[in-house]
């Protein structure tokens, strides 16, 4: 059979979904359409992409190789169909929780004043790349070590860790903590999104137990009803308040680089205006 655009949206919705289920509810199909898509895929291409599990699913080597090349092709068959793609056309800028933190409304009240003809829209996709691999956006705010074939990462600067807790728990009662502090009881990971893994901790002494969820809200909902503990940035402590959470320091871990990512050539004529505001605004070097 021949492979179509809808096999790489498919496989895409997959990979950043890490759940079949998850991936057919996005799509609008059901979960054996989706089955059947990657297998054929699998099929053509003559290698296994994924690895399934009763729960989720996991990019092999050759899937994580492919899934940067299905994610160009797509976004540079979305550019090309566009006839929307006008120079007064909305710049999307995408991020997964907490866009720029602190710096936020000052870089939206500044592009409003110096650049009106030009809306700039503020999209959250509870993604890795923000919706930047899919083409959904211009321009993402992506934390933590990022890789973008074809694309551009710049630096703007650094957020501190910290820990959420149960606002009734005995480590809200510290003034601050450390990643032995949350080894104790379960930690909560955001898999889909989040820049916390496992390897955070050192191999000697990791959690006793960790819970996955796919976005912030989940996140913060399973530390408030007391399924665990999580690490995050400072952003989301200000960003994201909740009246069962806590944040605390947590200074025996490093700091978390923020960066702007775009594709080059840029999908809309502004993404460098905005580069250059989000440096100027946040004191990026």
């Amino acid at each position: 059979m021949s492979i179509e655009l809808r096999h790489l949206r498919c496989f895409l919705a997959i990979a950043e979904e890490s759940s079949m289920t998850r991936a057919a509810a996005r799509l609008h199909i059901t979960q054996p359409a989706v089955s059947r898509s990657l297998a054929a895929l699998e099929k053509h291409l003559g290698v296994r992409l994924m690895d399934r599990s009763t729960h989720h699913v996991t990019l092999t080597a050759e899937g994580r190789v492919f899934r940067d090349r299905a994610a160009a092709a797509v976004a540079a068959f979305d550019d090309a169909v566009d006839t929307a793609r006008l120079p007064d056309r909305p710049l999307r800028l995408g991020h997964a929780w907490s866009a720029l933190g602190p710096y936020t409304t000052t870089l939206l009240r500044r592009w409003e004043l110096e650049h009106p003809d030009t809306p700039l829209e503020l999209l959250r996709f509870d993604e890795r790349l923000a919706g930047l691999g899919r083409g959904a956006v211009d321009v993402a705010v992506v934390r933590g070590p990022v890789t973008v074939p074809d694309g551009v990462v710049v630096d703007l600067y650094e957020e501190p860790r910290v820990a959420a807790v149960t606002a009734d728990g005995p480590l809200a009662a510290l003034p601050r903590l450390t990643l032995a502090d949350l080894a104790t009881g379960p930690v909560l990971l955001n898999t889909v999104s989040g820049i916390t893994g496992i390897d955070l901790w050192p191999a000697h002494a990791r959690p006793v137990a960790t819970v996955t969820v796919g976005n912030t809200d989940d996140w913060l909902a399973a530390i408030a009803a007391g399924r665990g503990s999580g690490v995050s940035v400072s952003s989301t402590a200000e960003l994201h308040p909740h009246p069962d959470v806590v944040y605390r320091p947590l200074p025996d871990t490093p700091a978390v680089p923020v960066h702007l990512v775009h594709r080059t050539p840029p999908s809309h004529p502004a993404v460098r205006a905005l580069v250059s505001l989000a440096r100027e605004v946040t004191g990026a070097r």
